[in-house]
């Protein structure tokens, strides 16, 4: 900490989050990457292709949606602020934190379900959130890979809901909850991608593991399936959910996509 702060003293915001990530990537890397080869549900070398374009894609994605989301947000929450009825903040309030945070999870958990379907169903979407089915080999970075109005568009829907219904709001404590849904949506993220060959037995239907989402991942045939990042059931309810016993034999989209960072980011907005 006494590092960081000093740090913070003698460089620019920028720098210091910079650094921040790197650090996090080595983690990230010390973690997955022994996992992936002990436990690789399909083998490929550590530096595989497009490998540096979705290093790209972290950094930039654990950058610029913050960025751009933090205007929407601060309105959002104003705004509901004066709509929703004390009494709804009030009542949610008075939850054991326990209870507050279970039910935050849930209601942030639906309006990701619905912005991840709507990016499959919705052409203009589409083409910004092809980018993350791209992918041919699977494996923790993939979590990233994705255009920056595509994070922005699912956070939205994931967030909206929780400033809403009085779970977040403009002060201070109020972004506790949001901040801590988005780490914690993070960190599933890495873990669903994974280019392991784990099943979790009857946890899967609580709770998303790398099968389900792989098979998300599946080219063509069950790719608008398994929209949830966490909860299962909510593919369950809504009909979209799908996880046999085998895994997927390949991955991608069935249309081109270009090879380089910047032509992947300038192609949804060509028409």
């Amino acid at each position: 900490m006494n590092f960081l702060t000093s740090l913070q003293a003698h460089l620019p915001v920028f720098a210091v989050d910079v650094f921040r990530l790197c650090v996090w990537l080595l983690l990230l890397c010390a973690l997955f990457i022994p996992l992936e080869r002990l436990f690789a549900l399909h083998r490929s070398p550590v530096f595989r292709p497009q490998m540096l374009t979705d290093l790209g894609y972290y950094f930039i994605n654990s950058l610029l949606p913050a960025m751009l989301l933090g205007a929407p947000l601060a309105m959002l929450a104003v705004v509901t602020q004066k709509i929703i009825p004390p009494a709804v903040p009030a009542t949610l309030a008075s939850l054991p934190l326990v209870g507050k945070l279970g039910l935050a999870l849930l209601v942030g958990e639906i309006g990701f379900y619905w912005g991840h379907r709507l990016s499959h169903e919705i052409p203009f979407l589409w083409r910004f959130h092809s980018i993350h089915h791209s992918a041919e080999t699977i494996d923790f970075l993939v979590n990233t890979r994705a255009h920056p109005v595509d994070m922005v568009v699912t956070r939205l829907f994931g967030l909206t809901p929780l400033y809403v219904l009085g779970f977040a709001g403009p002060s201070a404590s109020g972004s506790s909850t949001p901040v801590a849904l988005v780490l914690i949506g993070t960190v599933m993220g890495f873990f669903i991608h994974a280019n392991v060959r784990w099943r979790l037995g009857p946890l899967e239907w609580l709770l998303a593991s790398p099968a389900f989402h792989h098979w998300h991942h599946s080219r063509i045939d069950h790719i608008n399936h398994n929209y949830a990042a966490m909860l299962p059931v909510l593919d369950r309810v809504f009909g979209t959910h799908y996880l046999p016993a085998h895994w997927p034999a390949d991955y991608g989209i069935s249309t081109p996509m270009p090879s380089s960072l910047g032509e992947q980011l300038m192609d949804p907005l060509q028409g």
